[in-house]
């Protein structure tokens, strides 16, 4: 009876870390995702003086075809949603010239997770929360958005 009572409060005990450590590791996914994407991004207007179009959701951004591994963009992200290709849009009354963001797309819907979106917040932008600051921003709809360029 007493070792089922020890097991039992060690599970209680290991079922939040390893919540934890699941989100963390989707954060890592995301970050580095996301800095790939813009560095790509960033090189490709480099090159052409230029940024590439809009792409909705989920879509490829065709221009991107030699820079953008095409199934990791297209993929459902790690906290659901697809990446979306924003160029020059407006979220909160601000416009960016060049961002990354996340968004509901069709068969991937994206779940508010505010524990996410704050590990999110300070693996790219440090300790200080800022949704409208830094890189990391939320934008319209709530959606998670890493500015390339303002």
């Amino acid at each position: 009876m007493v070792v089922v009572l020890i097991i039992s409060v060690l599970a209680m005990l290991a079922v939040p870390t390893f919540g934890r450590i699941k989100r963390k590791a989707k954060t890592s996914v995301i970050v580095n995702d996301f800095r790939v994407f813009a560095g790509a991004f960033e090189a490709y207007q480099q090159e052409t003086g230029a940024w590439p179009p809009e792409a909705a959701a989920g879509v490829f951004p065709p221009l991107m075809a030699n820079r953008i591994n095409q199934t990791q963009w297209s993929r459902v992200t790690p906290m659901g949603g697809k990446y979306n290709w924003e160029y020059n849009q407006i979220h909160f009354g601000t416009r960016y010239t060049a961002a990354v963001a996340i968004a509901a797309a069709a068969g991937a819907p994206l779940t508010l997770d505010v524990p996410q979106l704050t590990d999110l917040e300070h693996a790219i932008d440090g300790a200080n929360i800022n949704w409208l600051g830094g890189n990391f921003h939320i934008g319209s709809g709530l959606n998670p958005l890493f500015i390339v360029q303002p």
